[in-house]
């Protein structure tokens, strides 16, 4: 079940771009151009409660049965470190910070793969690097 709320004015992976010219056409059904693209719309997903849209953008060798998400989760930003393709194969490095409820912000450091299938991007899993 997804518990997407109204879209954004500033996309949630990029606050200097509208989230319509950016996430929200991936979260409309485009297919991303890249990894990158693809990472960053699973960010935007993530920020907005969009379940749906991670589950579709998610390998199917690897996604989870279900998806839940915290209502005291803030997500506060992404940086995004490096994107490696190699042809229908890419890994995309980055940092996403987030706070649950009052707490101190949380950074999430995460090297994850993608594989194209049918054209489309998608995610297959991440290694959270030691020491990172």
């Amino acid at each position: 079940m997804s518990a997407r709320t109204d879209p954004p004015a500033a996309c949630p992976c990029d606050p200097s771009r509208r989230y319509a010219a950016c996430c929200g056409r991936l979260h409309g059904g485009a297919p991303a151009e890249s990894a990158e693209a693809l990472m960053r719309s699973r960010y935007s997903a993530y920020v907005l409660g969009d379940a749906d849209y991670l589950r579709a953008s998610w390998h199917p060798d690897t996604c989870p049965a279900q998806l839940d998400f915290d209502p005291a989760v803030r997500w506060l930003g992404l940086q995004v470190k490096r994107h490696r393709p190699e042809g229908d194969a890419a890994v995309v490095e980055f940092v996403a910070r987030y706070r649950v409820g009052g707490g101190s912000a949380v950074r999430l450091h995460e090297v994850s793969r993608f594989a194209r299938v049918a054209g489309r991007w998608l995610y297959v899993d991440g290694e959270f690097p030691s020491g990172a």
